[in-house]
């Protein structure tokens, strides 16, 4: 998560919080009230969504009046869906999927203490796949069988190569799952032989 996340108070103009989250290039602000509780969330589209439309026929004073009278209080979401910070990480995706939603404030005994993103996780995606790290990248439909993993792993490892990232995902059906995999310190068409040994169908192999 973002620790110490950038906030905004509820009594804060939409102007004003428009130009906070362009300047500080995020796209939605916990609201806090004045004794620091979390009372809401509010994103660029609301702010947007509440500012004059550029066809108005209004004068540029009387859009700057309009907007300093409105406030965050009136726009923002107040049903705040948040996690504590315990809370395991593909359950904080899950969550975010599932209320379609793009962030998620954290808190400690009611009070903030982060904020966990789309970007957040996009992060940890890339270090979960070794998208930074040499190798040879093979995605594989493994039998769902007990062991397949470890025999495919092990095979892996007894021909002297490094398992730099292993992740599995749903396969085509129940029978089976998919597996992308990255390894160093071995030839592609010996990685790929051996997961064929390993009865393992080879959906793609590539060096990255």
């Amino acid at each position: 998560m973002s620790r110490h996340p950038i906030t905004i108070t509820d009594d804060t103009p939409i102007a004003d919080a428009l130009k906070t989250m362009r300047e500080q290039k995020v796209r939605r602000l916990p609201v806090l009230n004045k004794d620091g509780e979390l009372v809401g969330i509010v994103s660029e589209k609301d702010l947007l969504y509440a500012s004059p439309s550029p066809a108005t026929s209004l004068s540029i004073h009387e859009i700057h009046y309009l907007l300093a009278k409105i406030t965050v209080k009136e726009v923002m979401t107040r049903k705040v869906i948040t996690i504590e910070e315990d809370c395991p990480l593909e359950e904080a995706a899950r969550i975010m999927v599932d209320s379609k939603i793009g962030g998620l404030p954290v808190v400690r005994d009611g009070m903030l203490v982060g904020i966990i993103t789309e970007t957040d996780l996009f992060k940890i995606f890339l270090e979960l796949l070794g998208a930074r790290e040499k190798g040879v990248r093979l995605t594989l439909l493994v039998p769902e069988q007990k062991g397949m993993l470890a025999k495919l792993t092990g095979e892996f490892t007894r021909l002297g190569g490094n398992i730099v990232a292993l992740g599995t995902f749903l396969g085509e059906d129940p029978t089976n799952r998919l597996v992308a995999v990255k390894v160093s310190g071995v030839a592609q068409p010996t990685l790929v032989q051996a997961a064929k040994a390993a009865q393992c169908q080879v959906i793609d192999a590539r060096d990255a």
